[in-house]
């Protein structure tokens, strides 16, 4: 079983810090189905292959998975990449996998133009068609050039075999590279070699952040990952909470499918408007799973953090996502997670530098905003407020008819003017400078599809 990674960004060989792994040496690591040697082929200023080859021992593999049938020994598990090089992606590569390098941190972020060889995948059909196509499906909505050549069986008759030579070509940040790997092949795959849990799901949701939600292939992913129609259900219901661009909803005409997601970009930008104002404290309410705290917690800028929710089944979540029992003492004592609402007076909010309300305004009944509005900028009185909602000026162009939110959860979805309107009172009443900016592609007659007020607190104002 093997993998191999090509950078051909100059310096190439930079795709050794990435990796955490030397262009030198040849490392052995041991696996519970066998063992991994991790090794370069070539290692130049022009270009640098590292190759993960899967050494699978099939005793080992039955021990460990307690089957007793004569399939447990005669399988293509040693040979076909699938669940086993996902596993060994984790654990070879977990630091690259997590976007973490210390030495070289502005890496992490650079997209790098790669190929990634597959000289025998498993691509096997089940309910849903197998083959070269699912391969396609599934990686070139996320970016990547799909070549690939089938396999034919030695006995002509029986046409060609489920496994796939795959080369795949894209520029793309390596962590998504492996993530986008450790998702799809056990999808690809059909069958996992060891037992699956719950905590697929978790796994499911975390690696797949950033495009799964919005994925055209996301049910049948979500499905064919997850061994449960039950984890599959729960974990499609999450990811449809991730963004607010409905299922069925078809792209703007001039917008490529391709790009970042809406989800990311509200994300990128909460946080350059965080910088911007210097921020170091910060409170996210109705902070949901936590995806705002997970980007908080990254960043040592923010020394001391908030995350507020109504729902405690979605804190628990929170817990989960950010593995708070793994971090540091130092990591865990700048977070505080908290069951409150908005729309009642918590003592708890006062005294941070900013406070986030994103895409959480539209999600409560208008009669309740005299008390949302005077819990924050009245007693909580925050140096800035951050609130993003859904401009309802864009939702033509995802085929909503007139009046038609995007999610069902939505008590309303304001125009630009209906929220500049209100923004504008909310300033005047509590002594606040606001100022406006649209997040995602703008169309000219109507605007973006999220929209920022940026609320700062004048100089001299009473706290």
């Amino acid at each position: 079983m093997l993998l191999t990674v090509t950078s051909t960004a100059p310096p190439a060989t930079d795709l050794g810090y990435l990796l955490h792994k030397h262009p030198d040496k040849v490392q052995r690591f041991d696996l519970p189905f066998g063992t991994a040697l991790a090794y370069y082929p070539e290692a130049t200023a022009k270009a640098c292959t590292f190759a993960l080859q899967i050494e699978v021992d099939p005793i080992a593999l039955v021990r460990h998975g307690h089957h007793s049938s004569i399939a447990g020994y005669v399988n293509d598990r040693p040979y076909a990449a699938g669940s086993m090089l996902s596993v060994a992606i984790a654990r070879v590569l977990g630091s690259a996998l997590h976007g973490r390098c210390d030495a070289r941190p502005e890496l992490v972020a650079a997209p790098l133009p790669l190929t990634l060889r597959l000289p025998a995948l498993a691509a096997r059909e089940m309910r849903d068609a197998g083959g070269l196509d699912l391969v396609e499906r599934l990686f070139t909505p996320l970016g990547w050039c799909v070549t690939a050549a089938p396999e034919p069986y030695d006995i002509p008759e029986w046409g060609d075999s489920p496994y796939l030579d795959v080369t795949l070509t894209g520029t793309q940040r390596l962590s998504d590279a492996l993530g986008h790997l450790y998702v799809l092949l056990p999808v690809l795959d059909g069958t996992k070699h060891y037992y699956s849990s719950t905590d697929e799901v978790e796994k499911l949701i975390r690696r797949g952040e950033g495009w799964l939600a919005a994925h055209p292939e996301k049910q049948l992913i979500t499905r064919r990952y997850l061994a449960r129609r039950e984890w599959a259900e729960d974990a499609l219901a999450r990811l449809d909470a991730v963004d607010d661009v409905p299922d069925d909803a078809p792209p703007p005409s001039d917008v490529d499918e391709t790009t970042t997601p809406l989800k990311i970009q509200r994300r990128d930008s909460v946080l350059g408007v965080l910088r911007e104002v210097g921020a170091r404290s910060v409170a996210d309410v109705g902070c949901g799973e936590g995806f705002y705290l997970r980007a908080l917690l990254d960043d040592p800028a923010f020394t001391r953090i908030l995350g507020v929710d109504v729902s405690a089944r979605e804190l628990e979540r929170a817990e989960k996502r950010l593995n708070l029992d793994r971090l540091s003492d130092h990591q865990r004592e700048r977070l505080t997670l908290r069951q409150s609402s908005v729309t009642y007076r918590d003592d708890v909010l006062a005294g941070f530098d900013a406070l986030l309300l994103v895409e959480v305004i539209e999600h409560v009944d208008p009669g309740r905003h005299d008390s949302l509005e005077a819990n924050v900028f009245e007693h909580a009185r925050p140096r800035h407020v951050i609130v993003t909602t859904p401009n309802a000026e864009h939702n033509a162009l995802y085929g909503l008819a007139p009046g038609e939110l995007r999610h069902t959860d939505h008590r309303f979805e304001w125009t630009r003017g209906e929220f500049e309107e209100w923004a504008a009172g909310v300033a005047r009443r509590h002594n606040y400078e606001v100022t406006h900016r649209g997040i995602g592609a703008p169309e000219r007659d109507c605007g973006a599809p999220t929209q920022l007020a940026l609320f700062t607190r004048q100089e001299g104002a009473a706290s």
